[in-house]
Order: C-alpha cells, then structure tokens, then sequence
C-alpha cells in the first residue's frame, strides 16, 4: 500500500527520475493540477517559439521553397520520430497525417478492401461496445459502404476486451478487427501480442487504436506483429488540439495491389507534381498520404515525439504505474461512506496511464473543479477520468487534484 498523504508525494517527487522534464511544459496560472493529459497534453515547453520560427524562418522566408528543402518528407520523417518512440516501430512504417478519424477511415478501409479482394467470405467487421465513438462510428460507416457485418464484442466499462472473447467471435468469416489498445474509458491495457496473434491464426487482420497508448504505455508493433494501428498525437505526445495523427501499416503489407486506401489524393501519388492522368500510389508508406500534409501541425508533434524518445517510454511507463498506484492509494483512504468506486484494472499489466473515478455527483462537481484550477474530465454517466502524463504531472500536483475532488464530494 503505498502512503497516501502529501509528505509522501512529496518524497516520490525528490525521487523521480523523471522530475527534470516536468518544468520543460508550460505550466498554466491557475492551475493546481492538470489531470487531463490523456485528453489533451501541456504543450512543451519552447513550442510557441518553434512556431513563431517556423513561421519567420521556413514559412516567412523561404516561403514555397521549404517544400523541396524538407516538407514534403515531414509526414514520413515525423511518422518515424512517432513509431520509434511510441510504437517501437521500423523506420518505414509510420506516417503523420490527417485526423485520428479520417486515418482510421482510410486504414480500415484499405484493410477490408483487402480481405474481401483476398477472399469475399470474410465480410464480418469485428468490434467491442465500449469502443471509442469514433471507432465505432467509422467502422458503421465502412461496413454500410462494403456490405459488412458488424460483431460486437460485448465490453465491460470498466475492462476491456480479452482474448478469450475474441476467440469467441473470429472465425472463418471475419476479415478485420478493430480494437483499442488501451480502453478509453476505464484504462484497461488489451492483450495486444496475444489477440494478434489470434486473429492472424483465424486468418483475420487487426487494426489497432492507439490513441490511449502511444507515449503511456509500451507498444512493440513489430514485435507484436500488428498489421496496422491508428492512434492521436494530441495526448501523451503533445501535439496540440487538433494535432494530425499517426498510422502504422506494416512493411509486408506495403504496395500489394489489394491494399490501397481509399482517399486518392494527389500527395500520395507517385511524382505529384507531373500532375498526370490517373492515379498511381506512392510506394511505402507514402501511400497513406492524401492530401496536401498539415505541416504546422506536424511542428509540436515533432517537438513531443521528440522528448518522449529522450524520456524513453519504459521510464515513461514506471512512473505513470507510479503515478496510478498513489492516486490509487489516496482514493482508497477516503471515507468507504463516500461511495467512490475505481473503474479501473488494478493490476498494472492491465492498467494503461489514466484511472477512472466513478460517483453520482461527479457530473456535478466536475465543472466546479475546474473553476478551482483541478482539470480531469468527465465520462458520462459518472466517470472522473484522471490522466496522470508521466512526464509533465507532479506526485504532488496529484495529490492536491484528489484532495480538491474529496472536498468537492463532502460539500
């Protein structure tokens, strides 16, 4: 059990590894604690004056010429800075573009694209409940245009999916499956090795959601075999509201024939700028691109990219355990009268960087919170989410973000 009061925050801080990172954020007047990381990061520290850099010197100055001098390799230079630190993946493999939904739109589609051109039979789109809204949404858009049908998983809230209901559903029928590696709502980290391997041996695909992963926990997607992932930039990497996100498609599913998404665009074609007749993808992972790239965007998710691969995301993971197992601590030493439930696994290998709180009154309280400086977010129907971003959040900065939530509920 470990001592939940604020000399003993207070004593985890002295000892962190991690407490140089924390003042490389900006730090908010007002703010007592930030408890919202896996909604949407601090920005680092110098990023508005990268920005006003970027906008003096390569946009200002060199103006139309920074494309030929760099920007039209960010999305591949940026998606590999993401894949090394976030996904431990190859080169190669990783591309910064889009939003999280219009990614995963293309990704999935392409994926279903390809098992139906591979073997028609495959025309069931697997899927757990308690998936992220867009997922869900995406993948009703995808089996409406393809002809699909949807298989639910049915998801506990405050778990998440497992192997054995998986095992449950993929059979010979099913073509792809999409999953969220960490569950949004409760934290819950999925048997990603395991599933994967699963589906393959059913002959399915797996197209993984790594919005609640990348930059908290460790991912080894080449390792783990993923065929494809899809995940936002905005949270544990910092990238800003609105940040464009990242997709990993593995190097052996690269240039097939079958496998081409969906979004013809001319900045994923093959010498965009012969401005030919039809349309040739690009080779690699360039295929992914469609549009013209979001290069401004793409500026504080390199910054964020980059001190999460210094930080090193084992590191990262210690202290986010660290961090959950004393929010943790100091839930349980309230008054059991108070009725507040953690929503959440306990065990730290199914437990991801976030915990959620459950309790009628939070609905309520949430806003009040927020005008007091104490910043987590609220999950209908009685969720308090805290995201806990190991490197910019404090032991003691939790501490005074619990204590203002149990004062909130003795009212």
């Amino acid at each position: 059990m470990v001592d939940p009061d604020l000399q003993h925050a207070q004593e985890l801080d002295a000892q962190d590894p991690l407490a140089p990172f924390v003042p490389r954020f900006e730090q908010a007047d007002g703010v007592v604690a930030y408890l919202d990381g896996n909604s949407l990061g601090r920005p680092v520290a110098g990023a508005a004056q990268e920005m006003e850099r970027f906008v003096r010197q390569e946009w200002g100055t060199r103006l139309i010429r920074s494309w030929d001098e760099g920007w039209m390799r960010w999305p591949e230079e940026v998606g590999d800075l993401v894949g090394a630190a976030a996904l431990s993946a190859a080169p190669g493999q990783t591309v910064v573009a889009d939003s999280t939904t219009v990614l995963l739109y293309k990704v999935l589609r392409a994926l279903v694209d390809h098992q139906l051109a591979t073997d028609p039979a495959r025309r069931e789109l697997v899927l757990d409940t308690d998936n992220f809204p867009t997922d869900r949404y995406v993948a009703e858009g995808v089996a409406a245009e393809r002809g699909l049908v949807l298989r639910w998983i049915d998801a506990a809230p405050a778990a998440g999916v497992t192997p054995e209901q998986v095992a449950d559903v993929v059979g010979e029928r099913a073509g792809v499956v999409l999953l969220s590696h960490v569950a949004y709502r409760s934290g819950f980290v999925a048997e990603a090795a395991r599933i994967t391997g699963m589906v393959h041996d059913a002959g399915a695909l797996v197209l993984w959601d790594t919005s609640h992963s990348a930059g908290s926990v460790p991912v080894r997607a080449d390792e783990w075999g993923w065929d494809a992932a899809v995940g936002c930039d905005y949270k544990y990497l910092c990238g800003g509201p609105g940040a464009p996100a990242h997709a990993y498609l593995a190097r052996r599913h690269h240039d097939l024939p079958t496998l081409q998404q969906p979004v013809q665009g001319w900045m994923g074609r093959r010498d965009p700028f012969r401005m030919e007749q039809g349309y040739q993808p690009a080779a690699g992972i360039r295929a992914l691109v469609s549009g013209t790239p979001p290069i401004i965007g793409m500026v504080p998710v390199r910054l964020g990219a980059q001190l999460l691969a210094e930080a090193g995301i084992e590191e990262v993971r210690r202290k986010s355990l660290r961090l959950t197992d004393f929010a943790w601590s100091v839930v349980e030493s309230w008054p059991t009268e108070l009725g507040v439930v953690v929503a959440s696994p306990r065990a730290h290998e199914r437990r991801g960087g976030h915990l959620t709180l459950r309790h009628p009154a939070f609905e309520e309280a949430y806003p009040r919170l927020w005008d007091r400086g104490v910043i987590p977010d609220f999950r209908s129907p009685d969720g308090l989410r805290l995201g806990l971003s190991p490197l910019s959040t404090t032991f003691v900065e939790v501490w005074h973000g619990l204590q203002a939530v149990l004062e909130e509920l003795q009212r």
